[in-house]
């Protein structure tokens, strides 16, 4: 038996996963997640109805694309590194992980839901071929969409999209646009010739929104073309980098940043970290209300429940409120456990890039317990 990959076509974090399968040349089934046997048995064993599911070949499932990555890798699967070795590559590939999947939130959702002229026909057909019971008769079918948009629209708001924060999400946007299209200039991929963890965390977005929707995916072409070129190479079988020469596949020599990529690192400090502050912050102040909070349990009542409350901040000149999800939190943890790798002499530590382009609060803004996954869930350490 192949790997059976498990969720929808347009759903972000199965994009993830499916473009990290198809790159690393992994066999795989793709699995609607409207299947009897999915919502029957395996969302019963993982405790809750959450997507992307990696089955492998040997029956064992496997949940959440950042970890599913990281066992393939483990296992040897992979026939292209994903994880750079070198200090400022490895911090750099981290954080573009956890800004592509959860940064760029608010303009994949926004373009996805406020556009119903172009984009809903597109996304109800979608919706109910991923979601409905295959051979599905049209009115139940209908019904599931609506159920699913009605969540999704909801969600939406648990992001920080609003009236009031719109404006400000599509110039946002925009300008991750440009300054990503300016860097792809140069290379095919984040860091190189061969894609990373980084890449693998900007596709979440850029493809199962935003490179595929009707309306965000003509926004893309129109504007952006290298940046819609590397949406349809990261879902390539090979590196697709015709275009710049056929290049080896391998990364920017020594340990290097080009001043495009400090660019965009300077946008995800200016879009993202005052996000990562007040989510952090509420989650300290939720952690010290509960001091007698049993180790390695969420702390919540239900495990599908996925979000410990809402914190509010200033983005951009507006009010937002986001929902604060320990998953975020370790995938925080993940760029801050690269920052603390010493330097093992392939390149220089990454303190002065951080500072240079104002990061250096990503890799200091901790919670007093760490997140770690246990049984395919979220759960809080021991304190200390």
């Amino acid at each position: 038996m192949a790997f059976r990959l498990y969720g929808t076509p347009g759903s972000l974090y199965t994009g993830k996963v499916r473009s990290y399968l198809i790159k690393q040349g992994i066999p795989f089934d793709s699995r609607a997640a409207g299947e009897a046997r999915f919502r029957e048995e395996i969302v019963g064993k993982l405790g809750r109805w959450i997507i992307p599911v990696l089955e492998t070949p040997e029956g064992e499932l496997l949940q959440d694309g950042s970890a599913i990555i990281e066992r393939l890798e483990a296992d040897g699967h992979a026939r292209w590194s994903t994880f750079p070795t070198t200090p400022r590559h490895r911090l750099i590939g981290q954080v573009f992980e956890l800004f592509g999947g959860e940064g760029l939130l608010r303009p994949a959702m926004h373009y996805r839901w406020n556009f119903d002229a172009t984009n809903q026909p597109f996304i109800a057909n979608d919706f109910i071929a991923g979601l409905a019971v295959p051979g599905a008769d049209p009115a139940e079918g209908q019904a599931i969409f609506q159920f699913a948009a009605q969540r999704m629209r909801k969600a939406m708001a648990s992001f920080g999209v609003s009236p009031t924060s719109i404006p400000l999400v599509e110039a946002a946007y925009e300008q991750f646009l440009d300054l990503f299209d300016a860097h792809l200039a140069q290379s095919p991929y984040l860091l190189g010739g061969r894609p990373t963890i980084g890449d693998y965390g900007l596709i979440a977005p850029l493809y199962a929104h935003l490179g595929r929707d009707p309306f965000p995916a003509s926004l893309m072409k129109a504007r952006a073309h290298r940046v819609w070129r590397w949406v349809e190479r990261m879902n390539a079988p090979d590196l697709d980098a015709g275009e710049y020469g056929c290049p080896p596949a391998e990364l920017f020599p020594d340990d290097s940043v080009p001043d495009t990529l400090k660019d965009l690192l300077r946008f995800v400090a200016e879009d993202y970290l005052p996000e990562v502050r007040a989510y952090v912050g509420f989650a300290n102040a939720w952690l010290a209300e509960r001091p007698g909070l049993e180790p390695m349990t969420s702390g919540l009542p239900r495990t599908s429940t996925r979000a410990i409350g809402m914190a509010a901040f200033d983005w951009r000149g507006a009010p937002v409120e986001v929902a604060v999800m320990p998953y975020r939190l370790w995938l925080l943890q993940k760029v801050q456990d690269a920052a603390a790798v010493p330097a093992d002499g392939e390149g220089t530590g990454p303190e002065a890039l951080l500072r240079e382009t104002g990061l250096s609060e990503l890799v200091t803004l901790t919670t007093a317990r760490r997140i770690e996954r246990v049984g395919q869930l979220e759960v809080w350490a021991g304190p200390g």
